[in-house]
Order: C-alpha cells, then structure tokens, then sequence
C-alpha cells in the first residue's frame, strides 16, 4: 500500500518528489500521480487524522478502486491443498484461474500479484509451506545424541537406552521410539513401527550416513547397507541419504531429536527406572505429549497437522510389517555347514569354499 498520507505531508514541506520517493519507497511516477490527483480534488495537507490510506485511495482514485473490486479473490485455501498434489505449482493454479475468472467475466490478478497473495495468506495463517515439503513425500531419521538410563533392582548396574526420532517434514509429527541399543535389528525395527504409528509410507527417507543404514554415501557413490536397502524395497521407498557436511538436508530431523530431548529426557530427569518397559512406556506416553502439543505460531498441535495436511498423501502400508534382517557373508569350509554363531546350517556341498550370503531373522536364518 502506498502511504498517501506522508506523501502528502512531504510535499507539504516542500520536499522534491525525487526525495519524496526514495523516502516512501515508491516510484516518482506514483509520486507524480498521487500530486496531480490530490491538487485536481483539492485534498492538502493537513488531513484529518482519522482518514487512511485506503480512504484516501478511494478519495483520488476511485476508478483503480472500482477496477480493483472487480477482481476474483482466489481461494487460497484450494491453492494451499492442490499444491500438495504431485506435479502441481503456482504456475498451473493460476492459468486455472485465470480460465474461471474469463469465463465469469471477472478479472484476475497477475501472476505476479497471484502469488504474493497467496504468500501473504500462508504466512499470515501460518499454513505449512508445500512449496518446500510435499504432504507424505519425506520421512527423516535420526538417533538421539542423548540418552536415558534405568537401574536393575537388584545389582544395582545402570544400562543406556537410546532413542530413535523420525518426522514427517511437512506436519512436523514425530515418533520417537526407546531402544536397548543402536544396531541394525532396532534401527530397521523402529522404522517399521513409525510407519506403522504413521499410517503409511513415504515416497523418500531422509537417514543420516550412520553405519547401521549406510555403507558409503559420497558426491558420485552410495552404498546402503543391504539389510536397510531390503526393506526399503519392500516398503516400495527411496533411501536418499542426507549429504555429508550438508547438516541442512536433515534439519528437521535433529529439531525433533532437539524436541524429544527437551520433552522427554528432560522431562523424565528425575524419574529411577528399574526396567527397560518402564522407559519404554515413558518414552511413548511423552510422544503423545509432544504430538499434542499446540504450536506457539500457528492454531493446531502435530497430530491435528498430520491428520488434516498429511495423511491421505502417505502411501498404504503393505499387507504384513516387514520382518528386519540381518545380513552377513561366511565362507563355506569343508563340512559345508555355516554357523551365525548359536546354530548351524548345512548347504549344498559343491558350494565348499565359496563366499556364500546369510540371512537372519528372528523367525528364520
């Protein structure tokens, strides 16, 4: 909005309208303009103090006003959901409506005047920005740098308990999930329960470039350990594992390990465990805190932004969970029987000598 009101006060004090424009941030062509017109309807300074800029806008331009109020509002709210849609932008939204508004025989606005519209509105109503994180497109993954402890009641011993935080970059919901340790068994097993607590699955997975998910991850290479990369296809997702030194490829993720360090190792400081359970239970019922939690900025709470934003954009989670594997490689020596270090397997002779591959899982070797 121009300020019509200390355009007018600077002419008033004999200010050039080359001073006048650089001190109002307009042109000198509207500096111009509104001069002309204010001397043509004899409106000079002092104004009364009441009058505002849109009324003045009125009093010296009542055409532009007239044309203005002829324009079709878009619906930002329609905007703000088709955007979430695959292949959708602002570009197409607005031919869309441009087609309405013709057909109607009302003007639209620009493009340009399009979009910063609907900029205003997501800012003003705090709506999450698709433009940069598509419903159900990405889920993020990381340990807690912090952990939590339990004693056991009759040793007295204290044992670590890790915890493992995915979120839902465009809602914000978390699951975080409290481990005995940080091996590949837990680190494939929390995936499938926050897929499982999700809903659904995601089209991309966001891990950091630890060993239990990824072998090597560099500018023309990554190698995914094969575990991780077996149930990544049968969760029908992509593994992009965020780049070295590029901490901002996983923001998010470490402000919800950030969050669920403040709401549950803090929260839980002067708690004794005497059992891995009671962590684990403690651990699940402040997620729900956290996820139910209102935002400071903008009305809703996760759960509520999940539920309305991202939900119905989660791909379906398959019939069964997947069952985490643990592969490894042993060479067959000459009674061809493998061990994974408890029990034994024989395989067929004629692979003596031979690297062969072993896969276990708690149901099957």
């Amino acid at each position: 909005m121009v300020n019509y009101r200390e355009i007018l006060r600077l002419d008033s004090l004999g200010y050039s309208q080359h001073q006048i424009a650089a001190s109002v941030h307009s042109s000198r062509n509207t500096i111009r303009e509104v001069l002309h017109a204010s001397k043509t309807k004899g409106l000079i300074w002092p104004l009364e103090a009441t009058l505002t800029n849109e009324e003045i806008l009125t009093l010296l331009f009542p055409a532009k006003v007239e044309m203005a109020t002829k324009r079709k509002e878009p619906d930002y709210s329609y905007i703000h959901r088709e955007l979430a849609r695959p292949g959708v932008n602002l570009t197409l939204l607005w031919t869309e409506y441009c087609s309405t508004c013709n057909a109607e025989g009302v003007i639209p606005y620009m493009y340009s005047q399009y979009c910063d519209k609907y900029r205003h509105w997501a800012h003003v109503t705090k709506a999450t920005m698709r433009i940069r994180h598509k419903p159900g497109e990405t889920m993020q993954v990381d340990w807690a740098g912090t952990t939590l402890q339990y004693q056991d009641p009759i040793t007295g011993e204290l044992s670590d308990v890790y915890l493992f935080a995915a979120v839902l970059p465009c809602s914000c919901y978390a699951y975080v999930e409290a481990c005995d340790d940080m091996k590949s068994t837990n680190w494939l097993t929390c995936h499938v329960h926050a897929y499982q607590y999700f809903g659904g699955v995601t089209r991309l997975l966001l891990p950091d470039n630890l060993k239990t998910g990824v072998v090597k991850n560099t500018r023309y290479d990554t190698i995914l350990n094969k575990s991780y990369q077996e149930m990544a296809e049968y969760y029908e997702t992509a593994i992009v594992p965020a780049r070295v030194l590029h901490p901002k490829d996983k923001s998010l993720a470490e402000g919800t390990v950030k969050f669920a360090t403040t709401w549950i190792i803090a929260a839980l400081r002067n708690r004794k465990f005497f059992s891995f359970e009671e962590v684990r239970l403690a651990v699940a019922e402040k997620l729900e805190e956290l996820n139910h939690y209102s935002f400071k900025k903008r009305e809703g709470c996760r759960y509520s932004a999940f539920t309305d934003e991202e939900k119905e954009f989660m791909k379906p989670l398959p019939l069964a969970p997947y069952e985490p594997a643990v592969w490894s490689t042993a060479k067959v020596p000459l009674d061809y029987l493998i061990s994974d270090g408890k029990n034994k397997y024989s395989v067929p002779f004629d692979h003596i000598g031979e690297e062969v591959d072993i896969r276990l899982t708690k149901a099957t070797g």
